[in-house]
This record gives C-alpha cells, structure tokens and sequence, in this order.
C-alpha cells in the first residue's frame, strides 16, 4: 500500500504542475491573444468572466457525477481537454472558435479542479500530515514554467499555436500514463466510507465563511493572473515581454510560500498563518497602486505571492476538517467559489479599471482580503477556534485537511 500512495501522489503531483503550466500559458498570453482575435477592451471581460463561469458549471456536475463515477476517471479524462482547449485558442482564426475553446477550457478545467483536490484529500488523509501544500506547490513550479514558456514566445514573437504546440504533445501523453496510478478515496482509506457518501452531510452554513474567504482569496488571485500582464504594459509602461514577468515573479514567490508552509502551520497552527497572508498580500496590493515603475509593481506581486498563496490551501484544509464524511461534496461546494472569485474580480478589476484608474481598482481587492481576518478564526481546529491549543492539535489540522487551487 505504501508504494501505491507514493505512486498515486506522484502521479497526482504532476497533474497539479500541468495544469498550472497550461493556466499560465494562458492567462500571461491574454493581450496576445487579445491582439490575434482581435478582442476590444470592453469585450474582453466578457470572454475573461465566461470560463469561470462554465468551470463554476463544471464544479457543480463533478459534485454530481462522483455519486457515480470515481474523481480519478473524470480526472483522467477532464485533463486532456484543457490541454486541447488551450491549444485550440491559440490556433484558432476568429472570435466564434476562441469562443468554443474557451468555453470547453472553463467547463473542463472545473471537473479537473474539483477531482483533482478531491483525490488529494483522500492522500492526505492516508497520509496523516500535510501534504497538500506540496500539491500547490508543484501546481506553482507548473506556473513558473508555462509563464517562462510564455515570455520565450513573446521574446521571439512566436505565433500563439507555436507556443503551445509542444507543450500540449508533451504533457497530455504524459498526463494520460500518469493516470494509470491514481488513488481514489476508497483504494486509500480501505473500509472508509466514500466522501461523498451518505455518511456525512453537508451544512451549507457551516461552510459559507469559508466561502467567503475563498471567494476574496481568488479575487486577488484573479487579478494577478488576468491583469497582471496588462497593468503593467498599460499603466507602468513596460513592453509586452516584460509583462509576462510579473505572473512568473508571483508564481516564484507562491512556490516559496507554499514550500515552507506546511512547516508554519505546525509551528505557528492555521490561524495564525492565514492571518499573516491576509496582512502580506493586503500590503502587497498597496504596492501595486502606487508603484511608480514596473520594478516597484513586481516588489508588489511579490508580496502578493507570499501572502496570497496559504489562504487557499487552508481554505480547503478547514472544509474537509468540518466535513470528513462528505469531504468530496464540501470540496466541490467549495471549488465553485474559486471561479465565483475570478467571475468577480477578473470583470470589477477591468470595470473600475476603465471608469476610474487601475491603480484605484487595486485597492478593491486589498480590501477584500483584509476581511478574511475576521473570519481567520475558523481555521482553527476543533475546540481550538481562536488559534491557540497545543501542537497535537495543529497536527491534526493538517493531517485531516483539503486542497484547492
């Protein structure tokens, strides 16, 4: 059993580092594009907030179709067809097949998000520690590379299909082999009761603060990898490849965050580690607004990066701890929150972007997710709701929590 988990989280591990290759390659290469479909700024939202919102539908579907189907096959069907979408919108010729792309992108990306952490609790569970910041930390290390990839495109002006050609021939075979080693929740847990199962029952209420801290976290997170690129092109007067770099700087420091974060929850419990990010990605945010150059702006996604990278993770972690019988449905619950975050943030960063100033609309998200303080105490363990309690607690906190992206 032990070599089929090592199995089943490496093969989960590099599921995570796809899948943030293929989202950065997408979100860093928005204003190329923009530029080949030739998208207005105003329609540019649209398009921006549609593939939240069909993941959103994706999400909702998986909750359903686990009752069913076990998260490994539909993990190991939904991540071909990122893939595939992604380079279909960049080898497509007009605004109707970026739309197709797109809109098979966002539906398949919500079936990968949700399977994909459903099978990671499942291990970390087994486990008995935490082990799914390292997920998130591999899913960062993807990122790091499809916006490397991202800014080698730009540099040598390569067409959109040319960047994404060998990547997609490279990891969707790979992906498929890797498959064959998935472990779902009942293989890892023998004799446990499946997530979703009847032996457990989501309460909506319980679950709403959480919510709304992942709704705020993936607010930020949006506006990073949706105007990230563009802010700095449009307002810090940085050329088109210098703005691919910014996403990369805060991919780098999420990757950092999220390495040592394990380490910071068993020393310091998930409170206080939530609270901390919340008040490093607030000042980051501040950063950002006022930055006078493209320099001090990436010293302000650099913060963002470290603060911003802890709060999803705990999110999901605080989820499958007050759910462990209906870890599955809560996961799924939850995941649609991520993309309600992005439908918001990626839409108001644009709208207050093109009615006020962008460095005002910055502002909006610093805000956001300096509210998450006060819910920070329900990252607490059980009977420990405001942070203190001894290290046995902490360690169970970790060991029994979620994921997510």
């Amino acid at each position: 059993m032990t070599d089929v988990l090592r199995r089943g989280r490496a093969s989960l591990a590099f599921s995570f580092f796809a899948q943030g290759v293929a989202f950065a390659l997408l979100v860093t290469r928005i204003p190329a594009i923009q530029d080949r479909y030739g998208v207005s700024d105003a329609l540019l939202p649209v398009f921006l907030a549609a593939v939240p919102i069909l993941a959103g539908v994706g999400s909702v579907t998986t909750e359903q179709l686990v009752k069913r189907i076990p998260p490994s096959r539909l993990l190991r069907w939904s991540q071909p067809v990122v893939l595939l979408a992604l380079l279909g919108a960049g080898a497509g010729d007009g605004v109707a097949q970026l739309a197709v792309a797109l809109g098979c992108f966002g539906l398949a990306v919500g079936a990968l998000d949700a399977s994909m952490n459903m099978l990671g609790v499942s291990l970390q569970r087994t486990y008995g520690r935490s082990i799914m910041l390292s997920f998130h930390a591999v899913y960062s290390l993807g990122g790091i590379v499809g916006a490397s990839l991202a800014w080698v495109g730009a540099h040598w002006q390569l067409a959109l299909w040319v960047s994404y050609l060998p990547v997609v021939a490279v990891l969707l075979p790979a992906a498929l082999v890797g498959s064959r080693w998935y472990v779902d929740g009942k293989a890892a847990e023998p004799g446990a009761e499946g997530a979703g199962s009847e032996s457990g029952t989501l309460v909506f209420t319980l679950l709403l603060p959480l919510c709304l801290v992942m709704t705020f976290a993936y607010i930020g997170d949006s506006t990073v990898s949706n105007w990230s690129a563009k802010y700095l092109q449009d307002v810090l007067g940085s050329s088109e490849q210098l703005a691919t770099v910014p996403y990369n700087v805060y991919m780098v420091t999420t990757l950092l965050g999220r390495t040592i974060g394990d380490f910071g929850v068993r020393r310091f419990g998930a409170v206080v580690v939530v609270r901390a990010g919340a008040l490093v990605a607030a000042c980051g945010f501040a950063v950002v607004a006022v930055a006078p150059g493209a320099w001090v702006g990436m010293a302000g996604f650099t913060l963002l990066g470290l603060g911003l990278c802890v709060l999803v993770p705990q999110t999901f972690a605080a989820a499958g701890r007050l759910f462990p019988g209906a870890s599955d449905a809560a996961i799924a619950r939850l995941n649609i929150f991520n993309y309600v975050g992005f439908l918001i943030g990626s839409p108001l960063v644009g709208a207050l972007g093109d009615t006020w100033s962008y460095r005002g609309a910055m502002l909006v998200p610093m805000v956001l997710v300096l509210v998450t303080l006060v819910y920070a105490h329900s990252f607490a363990p059980r009977g420990d709701r405001y942070g203190g309690g001894h290290e046995r607690a902490r360690a169970a906190d970790v060991g029994r929590g979620g994921n997510g992206l």
